[in-house]
């Protein structure tokens, strides 16, 4: 029988503040000397996480993702749990998480989802029909702007007046909710100037905008019919026959959209930094857009969400005593899985450093090989809302504007407080392209 060592694996003992930096300046490099040195499981020593033991080999991936929801938390201790709200998904554990996550699931499914398809391609075009035409220019705001409508419309069900207000105030919330979660000792309410005080102060506007959406939600004759999340939320029903109540139903749309608005947009973003990088592939990704085909696009949606994972880690924190890697870890000690270590390892990706689409055209990644969206009874609900989201906005950029090749370097990475986006943000050099016919989608909803 193994022997299991009690205590955390060792790590680098260089000073915590260099470990800091060495994490959020040149992760990649600084976590690829860690594993070469210690292997799949180490240690490191952050400012404001304390010890954090970092996974990167599927199988302890797996046995951490599958483990016992008592004995890892990944909610009540997330930094983001103040900043979303008591009733967010990403800040409960145990039964709680499980039922708020049985309420939350079915508009993400089969035909509901498809249903979003036309509405997302109409935003698409209405925006990239704006992009200028031979000049130099970031694709990240524009990426934002068509992924904070969708949800606000797919999700929250908004519109008119609500949907302009809601799409000037959450952008700021959402950039100072990112930057305050890493400050614990600024979220104090000082006044209207201190910086939780604003930031209290525009979820407060936000909560009595989806109050009223709520409340003409629940009055609408017509509920039944309606695809967007905010009515199948209304209807919901707990276990014990009660409906969500207000708070819960704004914590979780707010989650919705924190987890899901920047996240894709700098997917897409990526994607277009990779792209044109990689003109023959362009070739191909634009002829099969033409020729109404997809699988490629998917391929590609796939890797560039392997190389450029916009979350870094998935953690979970222990609650109990947890064995994992041949170590028994004490309770109150974080566990990173990492996605940047993972997706780079050659043993799972072959060639690792090279974009290449084609490895996932005749075979899906491995579920704890491949983790963007996390993992287990927690893995990201909007997984396939985003997938759906990005396949989209690229077939409408790929049908509508040629995107210019470069020869520049790779941009380098951004951390944005949560994630991590193209440092300068996808520039692109479009041409307009001969507009093709409108397909039936766009004209459902013209």
């Amino acid at each position: 029988m193994a022997t299991v060592i009690e205590g955390l694996p060792p790590g680098p003992r260089m000073p915590m503040a260099l470990q800091t930096v060495g994490l959020m300046t040149r992760q990649r490099p600084f976590l690829e000397r860690q594993r070469r040195r210690y292997g799949p499981i180490f240690s490191l020593h952050m400012a404001g996480l304390g010890r954090m033991v970092v996974l990167s080999d599927p199988a302890l991936i797996k046995h951490t993702f599958t483990a016992d929801p008592t004995v890892l938390h990944a909610g009540d201790r997330s930094p983001l749990r103040r900043v979303l709200g008591d009733n967010s998904l990403l800040g409960i554990d145990e039964g709680q998480h499980l039922e708020q996550r049985r309420l939350l699931l079915p508009p993400f499914k089969g035909q509901r989802l498809k249903a979003y398809e036309p509405l997302i391609e109409a935003i698409a075009e209405e925006e990239i029909d704006r992009w200028p035409a031979g000049v130099e220019f970031a694709t990240g705001p524009s990426m934002q702007r068509i992924t904070l409508r969708a949800i606000l419309r797919a999700v929250f069900g908004a519109s008119g007046r609500r949907l302009e207000q809601l799409e000037e105030l959450l952008p700021p919330w959402t950039e100072q909710g990112s930057s305050l979660s890493r400050f614990p000792q600024l979220q104090r309410d000082l006044g209207r100037r201190s910086p939780w005080g604003r930031f209290l102060r525009l979820r407060a506007q936000v909560d009595a905008i989806l109050d009223t959406l709520i409340e003409d939600a629940r009055r609408d004759p017509q509920l039944e019919q309606r695809p967007d999340v905010l009515a199948l939320m209304v209807q919901g029903r707990h276990g014990d026959g009660s409906p969500m109540t207000n708070p819960e139903i704004r914590d979780q749309l707010v989650t919705m959209l924190a987890a899901g608005h920047e996240t894709t947009a700098h997917t897409l973003s990526w994607a277009v930094e990779r792209l044109r990088r990689h003109p023959e592939l362009l070739a191909r990704l634009v002829e099969e857009a033409d020729a109404g085909g997809r699988a490629l696009r998917d391929a590609t949606i796939r890797e560039v969400q392997r190389m450029r994972p916009v979350i870094a880690f998935a953690g979970r924190h222990t609650i109990r005593p947890f064995e994992v890697g041949g170590y028994r870890i004490p309770p109150g000690v974080l566990i990173g899985l990492s996605a940047g270590l993972t997706h780079y390892d050659a043993a799972l990706f072959p060639a690792p450093d090279r974009f290449e689409p084609d490895r996932f055209l005749d075979a899906l990644p491995d579920t704890y090989a491949w983790i963007p969206f996390g993992g287990g009874i927690r893995r990201c609900i909007g997984a396939t809302f985003a997938h759906l989201e990005i396949e989209v906005v690229l077939r409408v950029l790929l049908r509508r504007v040629e995107l210019l090749p470069t020869d520049a370097p790779d941009e380098a990475w951004k951390f944005r407080g949560v994630a991590w986006s193209p440092a300068e943000g996808g520039r692109a050099i479009v041409r307009r392209r001969v507009p093709a016919a409108r397909t039936p989608l766009a004209v459902a909803v013209a």
